[in-house]
């Protein structure tokens, strides 16, 4: 009996102890729980490099790693999205959240898109898009491009590509649904200005070189130079023109920049140095207060007096080196422009790298006409307006053109 009770409380002695280590290592287990919940949501994340800002900011960014952190764990499409891919959709939010819809970040394949677009050779319909009133809109096809075949026009409202809407699309987002390679089809649901129902294009993706310059000795002796884009070497090939127009021995010129969607800043300031007195400000920079005013002037040589009769078509599709050009010949009343208001893309984009493989376009500050006005909030109003509408497409007349026309016959 002895050894019995000896026995039992021999027993007795590790289901005490049993006991003691689950209580402990439940409130361990408890307190690391609590611990864990309580610490600092970047100390979670161990597979990041380079995740702590190192730059001086007031911003709380532990709300971003839990979002992390609560993506990672819980998320059905965690596996399916590598953590770059995320970091990239984290600085398109980025990019978007300063509201501006020409401040955008190229990830890897838009980014090779948007290098391909600047070299002036790329596979697509071949129009310039941007963001107005916050809708995707066609500043311009390009000349003899699927788009222009198509017949989309400027201030085309993009609500469709295939099946994607576009609410809330990004210009870069909607430049990779557009592109793709040759011989495949893309359809695009627009709203025409002016018409309550919409318009479906399909359009067959091409290869597409941005044009540049026509030239043409009207039969009236008037000179007109149809000018697409300021290209890379849009002022060689420009000063070109200007010497068949001398050359033809025409004393009147129209230059038609309508669905001119703009380009390099350099080419406009060069042309307009042909036409303005050296010294003068073709455009002003404008870096919202946050740095002096940059004046870009006339550097010459000035080969045109000011009493030449010169006449420029401008539009819907006219916008940024356009307006620029446009503006100053304007306000120095070297040019009279005819046609319909202007796009109003009057901002100053810097294309930064932010990897190897990626890069940023941020807007840095506004242009100003020289007189100080804001192409971004105004556009261009032009000194005769004439409208061009559907209907004169149809009739294949051009009353802006025509008018033009009639202008320049009415100067000696």
């Amino acid at each position: 009996m002895n050894i019995n009770l000896k026995i039992k409380n021999n027993l007795k002695i590790p289901i005490f102890v049993v006991l003691a280590i689950v209580v402990l290592g439940g409130v361990f287990a408890l307190g690391a729980t609590f611990g864990y919940s309580k610490k600092p949501e970047i100390e979670k994340v161990v597979s990041v490099t380079n995740k702590e800002p190192q730059t001086p900011t007031t911003a709380d960014f532990n709300s971003f790693w839990k979002a992390w952190n609560i993506l990672n764990q819980k998320s059905i499409y965690s596996k399916k999205v590598s953590e770059q891919d995320r970091v990239w959709g984290a600085i398109s939010g980025l990019a978007s959240s300063m509201g501006d819809p020409y401040t955008v970040f190229f990830p890897p394949d838009e980014n090779k898109l948007f290098n391909a677009e600047i070299a002036g050779s790329f596979e697509g319909i071949g129009a310039e898009i941007a963001i107005k009133d916050k809708i995707l809109t066609i500043v311009a096809p390009l000349k003899d491009t699927p788009a222009w075949k198509a017949g989309l026009k400027s201030g085309d409202k993009i609500l469709k590509i295939d099946t994607t809407s576009t609410v809330d699309m990004t210009t870069d987002k909607a430049l990779s649904l557009l592109r793709g390679p040759h011989g495949t089809e893309v359809d695009i649901t627009v709203l025409r200005i002016g018409e309550i129902n919409t318009r479906e294009f399909k359009i067959i993706r091409d290869k597409i070189d941005i044009p540049t310059i026509d030239t043409e000795l009207r039969a009236d002796n008037i000179f007109v130079i149809k000018f697409y884009s300021f290209s890379e070497n849009s002022a060689s090939l420009f000063r070109d023109a200007l010497q068949k127009f001398i050359n033809s021995g025409s004393h009147k010129l129209i230059v038609d920049m309508r669905g001119n969607p703009g380009g390099y800043l350099d080419a406009a300031v060069n042309i307009g140095s042909w036409f303005i007195d050296e010294g003068k400000v073709i455009v002003s920079e404008d870096f919202d207060g946050n740095g002096k005013a940059i004046n870009y002037r006339s550097h010459g040589p000035k080969i045109f007096n000011d009493k030449l009769p010169f006449v420029i078509l401008v539009d819907g599709g006219s916008a940024s080196a356009s307006e620029i050009l446009a503006g100053a010949l304007q306000e120095y009343g070297i040019a009279t422009l005819v046609g319909e208001k202007t796009f109003g893309k009057g901002s100053v984009q810097e294309l930064i790298n932010i990897t190897d493989d990626t890069s940023l376009k941020v807007t840095v500050a506004k242009w100003l006409t020289p007189n100080g006005k804001s192409i971004s909030l105004q556009g261009l109003t032009p000194d005769v307006v004439v409208p061009y509408t559907q209907k004169d497409a149809d009739a294949k007349i051009d009353p802006q053109l025509d008018k033009a026309v009639e202008i320049l016959t009415a100067k000696q």
